[in-house]
């Protein structure tokens, strides 16, 4: 199990890069505008720069719901491929049919 605190400031990361998204994206959509004055280009990346570092989408680690684990991560069902394992042989994934032999 991955620490608390690491899960909490991985869920942290989410909630301000959904709450800063509509603004990061107009800001970058006028820096990236090439029919826009330079100085308008560069005021929007300075906005850019002052948002929360958080807030930017490459910070956030996709983590297993069930374990907190960043590495092995299966995205379709959000966990790791060590709990996915274990629920899959408890059979409590739906169509997860594990061998053994």
């Amino acid at each position: 199990m991955a620490k608390v605190g690491i899960t909490e400031r991985n869920m942290k990361r989410r909630r301000l890069v959904a709450k800063y998204a509509a603004k990061r994206a107009l800001l970058k959509d006028i820096a990236r505008n090439m029919d826009m004055p330079v100085e308008e280009r560069f005021a929007a990346q300075l906005k850019l720069a002052e948002l929360p570092r958080n807030s930017a989408p490459s910070r956030v680690r996709n983590r297993c719901q069930v374990t907190g684990r960043p590495r092995g991560y299966y995205r379709k069902m959000k966990i790791s491929r060590i709990a996915l394992r274990e629920l899959g042989s408890q059979g409590l994934i739906p169509g997860l049919v594990k061998s053994s032999w």
